[in-house]
């Protein structure tokens, strides 16, 4: 890395002497996001951080437990005083004026330059009005923020490839929808919680849960209160964990896919209900954390939008350049995962993608809660608490909401992103990868499973030969 002093390339000299505002950095892009910033652009002035009190720990105290994560080693090591540029701001997006104090509110608005806002609430079965609070509202608050910003550049709204997902063709544009954020916001505010509740599914339509539907809401917004700013949306796919920054196959949770890897690894999950034909669209977080920072750099190089038709979009999903079904999706899992098994399995990994819901429905009922029952049972017999049937009630729901997404197949357009790429000089693109013409699956999973089982299991590589001999002992069984 070169020093603060050098002339750096052309996306980091574009961030040097900026101060930036991101929002959702306790989340999973964005803990990867802030990683990057500070460790590829160290030309960057100051990384203001929106953070809320949450679990009685305050701003500090969780920007505190955010650079403990191994995450952050690599960014540690080279940039020990690197911690002088972050600063903690105290706020809730969710909250009118994104709930600042004046002092905080006003040195955003004279010193930020750019605004990457992810904030958001991720759970598909979230209650409408929490989803909308903070998936909608919370971005007005951030739009009205930005506009009183002397110095802004670029603001990055990262959305997600699935906001539209009622559609089977998604292009790079925004859409219009049967109801309009103002409509459904004016509607919420008449009624109380109950009434909301029980008015969710119709509301909801076309859409599967109320993030996606909450997403496409955003984006409403983002198409009327984005007028006059600097603003790009940036959608991607089901992002995973990295490929190569800052360490390959980090990741610190268990959404989608990656969840259902950890339940067929350790031997409770045996069944989904998904095709195996139909396109995987996962893209690694660190090469969409590289698109979303050069995304900023060509909003920056726009005319501010006065139309929607001139705010640009991002579709950064895989299938359009390096289409992976999820046949293949568990084939690579199962051949790269069968190397390193953890010793934290219950049983072997027996694995089965069912296309048809019914042979779905009879593998959960004899594979899942049959086994579940006798052995809750025979441990009531012993005088110990049941917990195998609960257990697998909520991996049954896990499962359930993703069926949804196994089981359909979307075609999405991606020229933005592929003309994006094709601006950025060779020292930028390999900075900033985010080709995915250049994404080799193989490479990808052989890191992406080990990635699992340390960063996610605490299982380190050195048990590797107890797992092994764990998984031969219940062959034998067999």
């Amino acid at each position: 890395m070169e020093s603060i002093g050098e002339r750096g390339t052309t996306i980091q000299e574009f961030y040097r002497g900026a101060s930036v505002l991101i929002t959702g950095e306790t989340g999973f892009m964005g803990k990867v996001l802030v990683e990057k910033l500070l460790r590829s652009c160290p030309h960057l002035s100051s990384v203001y951080l929106l953070v809320r009190s949450k679990k009685g720990k305050d701003a500090e105290s969780r920007l505190d437990d955010l650079f403990n994560d191994p995450l952050f080693g690599n960014l540690q090591d080279q940039m020990p005083k690197f911690r002088h540029k972050v600063t903690a701001i105290s706020g809730d997006c969710s909250m009118p004026g994104l709930g600042l104090i004046p002092s905080d509110r006003n040195l955003l608005t004279e010193e930020v330059s750019f605004v990457f806002h992810g904030a958001a609430t991720v759970r598909f079965d979230e209650k409408l009005r929490i989803a909308m609070g903070t998936n909608v509202a919370g971005t007005e608050n951030v739009l009205e923020l930005a506009h009183d910003m002397k110095k802004l550049k670029a603001v990055i709204h990262i959305s997600t490839a699935y906001c539209n997902c009622h559609l089977q063709e998604i292009q790079e544009k925004f859409y219009s929808y049967p109801l309009t954020y103002q409509k459904l916001s004016a509607f919420m505010d008449g009624v109380n919680d109950k009434m909301v509740d029980a008015i969710t599914p119709h509301l909801l339509g076309e859409w599967p849960n109320t993030y996606a539907f909450t997403k496409a809401m955003a984006e409403d917004l983002v198409r009327d209160k984005g007028l006059g700013l600097p603003i790009g949306v940036f959608r991607p796919a089901i992002v995973v964990a990295t490929r190569d920054e800052p360490v390959s196959g980090w990741i610190d949770n268990l959404y989608g896919p990656t969840g259902v890897v950890v339940g067929a690894a350790t031997g409770l999950i045996k069944t989904l209900h998904g095709d195996a034909g139909v396109n995987a669209d996962i893209v690694p977080v660190d090469m969409a954390v590289n698109a979303v920072i050069v995304s900023a750099w060509e909003v920056a190089n726009k005319p501010r939008a006065h139309t929607a038709d001139e705010i640009p979009l991002y579709n950064y999903v895989s299938s359009v350049q390096k289409p992976l079904t999820w046949g293949q999706f568990m084939d690579k899992v199962s051949r790269y995962g069968i190397h390193v098994p953890t010793v934290r399995t219950v049983w072997c990994y027996s694995f089965t993608l069912n296309k048809h819901r019914s042979l779905h429905l009879m593998y959960v009922l004899f594979l899942h809660f049959l086994p579940a029952f006798i052995i809750d049972g025979v441990t009531m017999l012993f005088g110990n608490k049941p917990k195998l049937v609960k257990i697998y009630k909520k991996i049954n729901k896990f499962c359930s909401v993703l069926s949804y997404f196994g089981n359909r197949e979307w075609k999405f357009t991606n020229n933005n992103i592929q003309g994006l790429w094709e601006k950025l000089n060779e020292n930028d693109k390999k900075l900033f990868d985010f080709d995915i013409d250049g994404l080799d699956w193989d490479n990808y999973f052989y890191k992406y499973v080990r990635g699992i089982r340390i960063y996610l299991m605490k299982d380190d590589l050195s048990t590797v030969p107890q797992g092994l001999a764990r998984q031969k002992r219940y062959i034998n069984i067999l």
